[in-house]
């Protein structure tokens, strides 16, 4: 019996390059100032507008899904017991006071580390191969007083919590913002649930895997870390009757795309649930439930600009690399309209 082999979908075909320029590095202020470009997947048709008019491009009926988790100030500054300087970042809570975190420097299994206000831990041993386990003396309200707001790497200042926060962000758990939101401004939620748009809110708490390389040159072979998701029964009731109405679900972020696709059936049912999830969505992927997606622009070999290229892809379309190939073509116009890329940029539509 032959094994039937992974395809090959290769990470050089989701290479580009960027001009250092056009890498956003301060928020944009007001939010819904961002420019806006509009992708439709059907006609490959481009728009350029702001993300002020996004209810233009919307209709009544429409169900845009927001990612309410909110960002943690996950990078602690501390000192050893030897007095030299080290780094944690938290990662993910195991239990009460108990966390997952990185280290940044060479550090040994059972030693204990200080912080300010007479916060501490200590290193417990290693949790897997790059992250160890920490159990701290405080609460975590306690412990995220102490702490800064992690950024990327490509953004070389420093932001204020709030400036790395969605306005409706209410659930703790992120080591990452779901930077699409970050374009909504109350006043934008307003009116766009009187122009008849309904919101709903999930969960999924960002971790650091969903920024992490992908490095296998086929990229199936790439294995995305478990993220936290939590969609409760009448979320998931108002979205499914939306849906056999024939209204447009419309992911905000592909947080909120993997959520809704994990915990979506085969017939595109979704079912409430509390769980891990490591979905990896790549192009030849049959999206079950999302027929929309407000985003930002992603780095370049990255599972989310992965994720937009199979999502860009409309049933019509008989070219695998369809998607791909209209991603590419309004990264390229976004380049010469000199639009900001990543976390801090400006907003698109693929509709």
């Amino acid at each position: 019996m032959k094994l039937r082999k992974k395809p090959i979908i290769s990470l050089s075909d989701f290479a580009y390059q960027l001009p250092a320029e056009l890498i956003g590095q301060k928020p944009i202020k007001p939010r819904d100032q961002a420019r806006l470009l509009v992708l439709n997947r059907q006609s490959g048709r481009i728009t350029h507008s702001h993300f002020f008019n996004l209810p233009e491009f919307l209709r009544p009926g429409d169900v845009l899904v927001f990612n309410d988790s909110a960002v943690i100030p996950a990078r602690l500054r501390g000192r050893k017991e030897s007095g030299g300087k080290i780094e944690i970042f938290l990662l993910r809570q195991q239990a009460d006071r108990l966390w997952q975190v990185l280290i940044g420097g060479k550090l040994k299994t059972a030693k204990k580390i200080f912080f300010a206000k007479n916060i501490s831990c200590r290193i417990l041993g290693k949790f897997d191969e790059q992250s160890w386990l920490a159990r701290f003396n405080c609460s975590d309200n306690k412990l995220f007083f102490i702490g800064q707001t992690p950024l990327p790497h490509y953004i070389k200042g420093r932001a204020k919590l709030a400036d790395y926060q969605t306005v409706y962000a209410r659930q703790k758990g992120s080591v990452a913002a779901p930077t699409a939101g970050l374009h909504f401004t109350k006043r934008l939620l307003r009116r766009l649930a009187k122009q008849g748009i309904e919101i709903e809110y999930v969960t999924l708490h960002v971790g650091l895997g969903t920024f992490a390389p992908v490095k296998a040159e086929n990229i199936v072979e790439h294995k995305l870390h478990a993220e936290w998701g939590e969609l409760d029964a009448a979320t998931a009731e108002r979205i499914n009757r939306a849906t056999k109405q024939g209204r447009r679900i419309i992911a905000v972020g592909t947080t909120s795309v993997r959520i809704l696709e994990a915990f979506a059936d085969k017939r595109g049912k979704l079912k409430p649930q509390k769980r891990w999830i490591d979905i990896f969505i790549y192009p030849g992927y049959r999206f079950r439930l999302v027929n929309a997606l407000i985003t930002n622009f992603h780095l370049p070999q990255s599972t989310l600009l992965l994720l937009v290229s199979a999502l860009a892809k409309c049933p019509a379309d008989k070219a695998a690399a369809a998607g791909r190939k209209k991603i590419f073509r309004a990264y390229r116009e976004a380049i010469r309209k000199k639009y900001k890329f990543y976390s801090f940029g400006d907003g698109m539509l693929i509709n």
